[in-house]
């Protein structure tokens, strides 16, 4: 059994501290989130719409909690993101990006909807969607 997905990084005191990542969800690029909808709720079975914002939506099943995530662009950021990886400090998370000289896509935001994120460009061109969502 594997344990839990952390990030590394070094504190101010020379101890490794990590970053527990709390959840990954697929992004998955739409054309209309509308017209999608029914595949992933009558068709998968994600029949709870935890949130539709017109442009993201999440889709999550009753029974198991498992989830997706459907967009057609990203409101507030530049490009797309792959996966939202949901992480218990995100300000650390930024931190270890940069200091392992990853290129920030979108930088530290706390949005309208009450996450702080920011995109991180893996090394294959992947980009990912950094999230700390609030309490």
């Amino acid at each position: 059994m594997l344990g839990p997905i952390c990030f590394r990084s070094r504190s101010a005191f020379g101890e490794e501290d990590r970053v527990r990542v709390t959840g990954v969800i697929a992004d998955l690029r739409v054309a209309d989130i509308a017209s999608a909808k029914s595949f992933y709720t009558d068709y998968l079975g994600l029949s709870v719409e935890e949130f539709d914002m017109g442009w993201v939506a999440r889709y999550t099943s009753p029974d198991t909690g498992a989830h997706v995530q459907v967009l057609t662009r990203d409101a507030t950021a530049p490009e797309d993101p792959v996966v939202s990886v949901k992480v218990d400090d995100v300000e650390a998370a930024l931190d270890e990006a940069r200091q392992l000289g990853y290129e920030i896509v979108h930088p530290l935001t706390t949005e309208p909807w009450g996450v702080r994120r920011f995109f991180v460009r893996a090394p294959d061109g992947n980009v990912f969607n950094i999230v700390q969502h609030r309490d």
